[in-house]
């Protein structure tokens, strides 16, 4: 699926199940949340926490895809159109770091 399709889902689950975008500060809040609970999972996985018997079951694509959603929401209802925002930045990037991280004697 494209994004844009990806950002079309989103919208018609949000029209026939949610029944309206939560206002974006509401969403902001959600995206936070979101992110926090794929942190806890990757410093119990992958850190040096200790993971919670609780915690084991936890679906880190799961909660990777909760944040995707609650960004394409925002998207939605910001007037985003993603798939050019991220070619956008990609180009962005490039043109900056096209060197930089090859000279970085830390990633060697």
């Amino acid at each position: 699926m494209t994004i844009t399709e990806a950002q079309q889902l989103v919208d018609n689950w949000i029209k026939e199940h949610g029944v309206r975008y939560f206002n974006e500060l509401t969403n902001m809040a959600q995206l936070t949340e979101e992110v926090g609970e794929v942190a806890r999972i990757i410093a119990r996985r992958y850190g040096e926490q200790s993971e919670k018997e609780s915690d084991k079951e936890k679906d880190l694509g799961d909660e990777l895809a909760d944040v995707l959603f609650v960004t394409i929401c925002l998207a939605n209802q910001t007037g985003i159109d993603l798939e050019k925002a991220l070619a956008k930045n990609i180009a962005k990037k490039t043109q900056r770091d096209s060197e930089r991280h090859k000279k970085n004697e830390k990633l060697s």
